[in-house]
């Protein structure tokens, strides 16, 4: 282990270092047989601060650790006026974390962090979040033997104790619950949904991706109104809300994304994807090499062979929780997730301090497969 002070950390200011910041994970966890290489290009998107819609309100400062000239850590320090907006709270953000294991390095990071943080009057450090809680955010905890599912993270089981032995304390838990695949069958399920639903003038639709800006519309208002109580919520723009929902919906597959409506009016919505992590996996990071598009093909032959699905969100407003609405649209996306024969799910990630959910998925007879921690310690 090595002191703070043997380490160099610098902010990220030329083409090089930002480079350096991107490619640091890929060689770090190139021995991680888990660990999913996003794509490089998905990377550079999410710190182009020209067009990615978190930069229109925030502010990211990024760092990278170097000792004896090659890079040990990188680092992300965010500022999100809107969280803080909202909440009447004054938290500062880390993201982007990775290093190796060395205390020493990571503390260098989070001083850095910070002192940035600090300039800007905020009090706390939370994290880790990439940009906010509306993207990916969490380090992996429990559950390491496992693949991750898409679009969540994967980090190293030292990961945890770096995070203790730089004073962190854990104020949230996030978790991931395998939900069966015949959830659509269980004739005790069916019943209850019959019983709360009845003739209650309830129709769940598929989603129209024909017309997609009037459908992410209808989803950003249950958005706001199912989660807006929910621990770390943190309210999206309409350029965030529509980049997302145009991300998502090339991810989208027939009966996966659903709208359910009382008497015509949408009062909830549930989206699952299919887990394309194995694909990503085989792509290595890149879809094109040299301008040959080795990753992209790799990625096309995986992807004929998905067996998994994630399930993203699924909400309903409060005035209609209670009413079989969840448990409906559940049942639907199960009966979708059969049809194009994917026979595991996955939903992720769902508060540890949402009783309800977590009630409701227990009812499921889903189990909890991996546990996600958010961090913070006094700025």
């Amino acid at each position: 282990m090595h002191s703070p002070d043997d380490c160099d950390v610098r902010t990220v200011g030329t083409r090089a270092d930002r480079s350096a910041f991107i490619d640091f994970p890929y060689a770090l966890h190139r021995n991680e047989r888990l660990w999913v290489p996003p794509l490089r290009g998905d990377q550079r998107r999410l710190l182009d601060r020209r067009s990615h819609p978190f930069y229109d309100f925030g502010e990211v400062e990024l760092f990278l650790a170097r000792r004896g000239g090659r890079v040990v850590g990188r680092i992300a320090a965010i500022d999100n006026p809107n969280h803080n907006r909202f909440h009447g709270t004054r938290d500062g953000f880390f993201g982007l974390f990775e290093c190796v294991d060395d205390p020493g390095v990571a503390e260098a990071l989070f001083t850095s962090a910070s002192a940035w943080l600090r300039e800007r009057r905020l009090a706390t450090l939370l994290g880790p979040v990439s940009l906010s809680t509306n993207y990916e955010c969490g380090m992996l905890a429990e559950g390491f033997d496992r693949l991750p599912a898409v679009q969540m993270p994967y980090n190293p089981p030292y990961y945890p104790r770096l995070m203790s032995g730089c004073g962190f304390t854990m104020p949230m838990e996030l978790l991931a619950w395998g939900v069966p695949s015949d959830l659509h069958e269980d004739a005790r399920l069916l019943r209850l949904a019959h019983r709360l639903v009845g003739d209650k003038g309830i129709r769940i639709r598929p989603m129209d991706t024909r017309d997609l800006t009037a459908e992410a519309a209808r989803i950003r208002e249950i958005y706001n109104s199912a989660w807006e109580a929910n621990w770390g919520f943190s309210p999206m723009t309409d350029r965030e809300f529509h980049a997302v929902a145009k991300e998502f919906s090339r991810l989208l597959r027939p009966g996966l994304g659903l709208i359910a409506e009382s008497d015509g009016k949408p009062v909830g919505f549930g989206l699952a994807v299919p887990d394309f992590a194995p694909a990503l996996a085989a792509a290595g990071g890149r879809l094109h090499t040299w301008g040959i598009p080795i990753g992209l093909v790799r990625l096309w032959r995986a992807s004929r062979h998905l067996d998994g699905a994630r399930l993203v969100a699924l909400g309903v407003r409060e005035e209609y929780r209670g009413r079989g609405v969840e448990l409906l649209m559940s049942l639907e996306l199960s009966r979708a997730a059969h049809r194009l024969g994917y026979r595991a799910s996955e939903a992720s990630w769902v508060l540890a301090a949402n009783d309800r959910a977590n009630s409701t998925l227990k009812l499921y007879g889903a189990q909890v497969t991996k546990r996600y921690h958010i961090y913070q310690r006094p700025l």
